[in-house]
């Protein structure tokens, strides 16, 4: 048992789930003008899980083909042999299903919006084939979270949600980009359309600066239309300068595009959500 648990966390990075949560509680926060109560909170934490799995499951399963030939997945649980296709589908429907029940019983617009939300998750998968948009889509499927949080406390999607989900598309797709860089020469051979295959490191490099800077400008409004205080503000200085250290370390040395995707990343959702409540809470 132990060994299945652990295979299916190898398959969908149960650790990599940080780089959602934050901004999912982040507008839960907001919303409630302060703590949004338990029940709210394992519902949110169920949601955001069960969404994450399902979209890291399908994934999996639609890309064993890719992944089988790139030495850098080749070793992953879905394409060795250690969890079988049928078992990767049946953990995908288990987790969709798990998903609409969840919003089910937060509200009724939560309900409606959770197959939609399924689909943009699952559509990340295929885009890559044909289009080198898929970064962004990427970014869509995290920049849902905050929309997520914010439709779980009040039943709505202010402007300042969209705001927050904006800068959380634009972070993604920013760093996404930088980890594509580790595929350029596979994606070339299958034909993949990522943007460091069609466009070379240094196109790729510059167009992760411009959506980061999108980022740092979109959270600046969702902070100004949410009439954020000195804590907030905070928050986009030190998320600003996080992001200028990761680009200082991938532009230097490429071999430590990990140590900039999964270290800074994860560090800044929680350094941002910190702030927020911090902000909240003092005032």
């Amino acid at each position: 048992m132990k060994k299945i648990l652990n295979d299916f966390n190898e398959l969908v990075m149960f650790k990599h789930s940080i780089f959602s949560l934050p901004f999912i509680f982040t507008a839960m926060v907001v919303a409630a003008g302060g703590w949004f109560g338990w029940r709210l909170f394992f519902l949110g934490l169920l949601a955001a899980l069960s969404a994450r799995n399902f979209a890291m499951g399908f994934n999996r399963y639609l890309d064993r083909d890719i992944d089988a030939k790139n030495p850098r997945t080749a070793n992953r649980p879905s394409v060795d042999g250690r969890i079988s296709a049928n078992k990767q589908l049946l953990f995908v429907m288990v987790n969709a299903v798990i998903f609409i029940c969840v919003a089910y019983l937060v509200n009724r617009l939560a309900f409606w919006l959770s197959v939609p939300i399924l689909l943009v998750l699952g559509a990340y998968s295929f885009f890559k084939r044909f289009s080198s948009l898929a970064h962004v889509v990427l970014g869509l499927s995290l920049g849902l979270a905050p929309i997520a949080g914010v439709v779980a406390v009040s039943e709505s999607i202010p402007l300042w949600s969209l705001l927050l989900s904006s800068g959380v598309i634009f972070w993604v797709a920013g760093f996404d980009l930088l980890y594509s860089l580790q595929d350029i020469e596979f994606d070339k051979e299958q034909k993949l359309h990522s943007i460091p295959s069609m466009y070379g490191p240094r196109c790729t490099l510059f167009i992760s600066k411009i959506f980061h800077g999108l980022t740092v400008l979109f959270w600046l409004f969702f902070i100004m239309a949410y009439k954020g205080s000195v804590f907030a503000y905070l928050a986009i200085l030190v998320s600003a300068l996080m992001l200028f250290y990761e680009h200082k370390i991938v532009q230097k040395d490429f071999n430590k595009i990990d140590r900039a995707f999964f270290t800074v990343n994860g560090y800044l959702g929680i350094v941002f959500f910190g702030f927020i409540v911090l902000d909240i809470w003092t005032r």
